[in-house]
């Protein structure tokens, strides 16, 4: 079966709605079966101050765990998407405590990033998805 962006994106969402962390790994060890990496990285605090952590983070554990390779397409690649989908999601989230996760999946040229948190204020909480597809070239 062929994997496109639809596929990879469908995985990083799958990846970041996990409520612990053996369903993670479960997703993880399915994923896997189909070709795809797959990694996830628990985020929260204030959003807006902590940008730079969480795209580091995003970063760091994806080159831990082979999602990607140490080299500047794959990290820009990452380091973009991420952006992106935390940029997706900011404006709703400005000023607010968050808690969540970030899956990041990729299958050969195509990476995706996906956020999803919970934000709010003690139990009024609200739910924010952000989810953005990159493409590198698959000679790295």
């Amino acid at each position: 079966m062929q994997l496109d962006s639809t596929h990879i994106a469908k995985a990083s969402i799958k990846i970041a709605i996990t409520s612990s962390r053996e369903d993670e790994q479960r997703v993880i060890k399915e994923l896997n079966k189909e070709g795809i990496k797959a990694v996830a990285v628990d985020i929260g605090g204030n959003l807006i101050q902590s940008i730079p952590k969480v795209i580091e983070r995003a970063l760091v554990a994806s080159r831990r765990s082979g999602v990607i390779k140490e080299c500047h397409v794959h990290d820009g690649a990452v380091v973009g998407a991420a952006r992106e989908a935390i940029m997706q999601v900011a404006s709703k989230a400005n000023g607010m405590n968050v808690g969540g996760k970030i899956g990041i999946t990729r299958h050969k040229e195509h990476v995706s990033v996906c956020i999803f948190m919970s934000m709010g204020l003690l139990h009024l909480n609200d739910v924010v998805v952000g989810l953005c597809h990159r493409s590198i070239p698959d000679i790295y």
